[in-house]
């Protein structure tokens, strides 16, 4: 998917190790950068926000420059993202992941939320950062993005987040523990909504996410130009996964799609790790 928002870069395996060869790949040790100043706002992106009627807390703003000075530095050593200019970072990463704030409010004062192939943190914490009353969870299979993860987690406090490092086929079949009453501690079916941002396109990534929603959740996709395209050629995978398109909603600088899971998922789905990928859901390959 070729989205230009993308905060990820490159391709990684599952367990996010070793390489094409099979040979193991040397640990890269990650650690952040000392003494880094919060990249500050430009005022062309204050005044976005603004229009888009998203207000900051007390510190709201200097935390989000916080984050996005230690993801452009970490940036200098792994790839997490194509853009390097701070003001295209910050309207492109922050006020793009934020532009999903009015969505998630819809589902109340607070809510779990799961963030599927995280990569540098994008939507997840700037979301985090603004809307501490919600639970998230940044997921992604690279162990030294999940580790930056932590480390950024950690300096900026975030006692709302937690890091999985994990493929999203995995924890979609994550029941957890079997007890008398059901299961506990797992992770199929326990998050109020999922979000996605520049993963893959809707057919595949409906099935990475909508496993994770409970009944009645939301799969918050942030999409480009082709959104419309993406859901019409999902239908049938949507109707395959017990969800459906309750509506695109439309952003300075995207589109969000937005899918509602109606009945429980069934058992099969999400298939085994890279099938959703090679065979997305009803869509023949031509």
């Amino acid at each position: 998917m070729g989205d230009p928002r993308d905060s990820r870069g490159g391709r990684s395996r599952a367990d996010g190790s070793g390489d094409r060869s099979g040979a193991p790949r040397k640990e890269v040790e990650v650690s952040l950068s000392d003494g880094l100043e919060p990249i500050a706002c430009p005022e062309k992106v204050m005044g976005m926000f603004g229009e888009y009627g998203i207000s900051f807390e007390p510190g709201e703003i200097e935390k989000l420059g916080l984050y996005l000075a230690h993801l452009m530095a970490m940036n200098t050593r792994m790839n997490l993202t194509a853009i390097r200019d701070e003001e295209s970072a910050w309207e492109r990463h922050l006020f793009d992941a934020l532009t999903l704030v009015p969505v998630l409010r819809e589902m109340g004062e607070s809510g779990k939320i799961v963030d599927i192939g995280s990569g540098g943190g994008i939507p997840g914490i700037p979301l985090a950062i603004v809307m501490p009353t919600f639970e998230f969870t940044l997921v992604d299979a690279t162990k030294k993005k999940t580790a930056f993860l932590s480390l950024v987690v950690e300096k900026l406090g975030l006692k709302n987040v937690s890091v999985i490092n994990s493929r999203a086929e995995g924890l979609g079949q994550d029941k957890g523990t079997k007890v008398l009453q059901g299961y506990t501690g797992g992770h199929r079916e326990q998050y109020d909504a999922a979000m996605a941002r520049a993963v893959g396109k809707v057919a595949m990534i409906a099935e990475l996410t909508v496993p994770l929603v409970k009944i009645g959740g939301l799969v918050v996709l942030t999409k480009g130009e082709k959104a419309d395209e993406e859901v019409a050629e999902a239908k049938k995978a949507l109707h395959m996964l017990h969800t459906h398109h309750i509506g695109t909603v439309e952003t300075p600088t995207g589109r969000v799609v937005v899918l509602e899971k109606q009945r429980a998922t069934p058992k099969m789905y999400p298939r085994k790790d890279g099938e959703p990928k090679r065979m997305p859901l009803g869509i023949v390959n031509k």
